[in-house]
């Protein structure tokens, strides 16, 4: 791949209702925060393009809805995604529950090759403002616990809070940069096999799309 090319992939968020997927896609696209946000509906599309060195990730970004009513609906959008998030709400044990599923059924049925990141969000609702420390029962999933979930379905983890914007950006950036280096490693006719997956029209949601040019990473 040349360094002033561009690479698209298709990103996928999977997760319980209310753990904060819009929120962390809002953080990372547009840099906002609404703290009433309105649940997403079927999903939601959007771009944002991360800029590492001279060379470009284009994420599609498909913010699945979390209610149970979707839930069969998950596989149109991780179908042929080259990268997801798994999110869950650090202060919610039923959301982890939840966040296993996820992680199995990635591993059972998605492309062999992608590049999964499991989120712990809401990281600012287990510290206190004045001190910058935890609060002593506010975190119901460990971090051992997550990071040996990730560790099993050869995940990264990162906790996150879409409020604060804290390690936000960073998951974007890591996830790029590993779709970096497998294009690096991968073998020219597996290059060009992964540009000619399936896409989703994309020209039928550019109402649904925000763009922006770079983002913070």
């Amino acid at each position: 791949m040349s360094a002033s090319s561009q690479t698209s992939v298709k990103l996928v968020l999977l997760g319980e209702a209310a753990v904060g997927k819009s929120s962390l896609v809002l953080r990372f696209v547009s840099n906002d925060f609404q703290e009433n946000k309105e649940p997403t509906i079927g999903a939601a599309f959007l771009t944002q393009r991360c800029t590492i060195g001279e060379r470009t990730i284009k994420f599609e970004i498909w913010d699945t809805a979390g209610q149970e009513r979707f839930a069969n609906l998950a596989h149109l959008y991780y179908r042929n995604a080259q990268a997801a998030l798994v999110v869950y709400d650090v202060t919610k044990p039923a959301s982890f529950i939840k966040a296993r599923h996820w992680m199995k059924e990635l591993k059972e049925q998605s492309n062999k090759n992608i590049t999964v990141a499991l989120v712990g969000n809401k990281f600012d609702l287990i510290l206190n403002e004045e001190t910058g420390e935890e609060i002593e029962g506010a975190r119901k999933v460990s971090i051992e616990e997550a990071q040996s979930l990730a560790d099993d379905e050869g995940a990264m983890f990162f906790e996150t809070s879409a409020k604060t914007s804290y390690n936000v950006n960073e998951v974007f950036l890591k996830i790029a940069e590993k779709i970096l280096e497998k294009l690096d490693n991968a073998k020219p006719d597996e290059n060009q096999s992964q540009n000619q997956e399936n896409r989703i029209d994309l020209n039928a949601h550019q109402q649904n799309s925000v763009n922006n040019d770079t983002c913070a990473c």
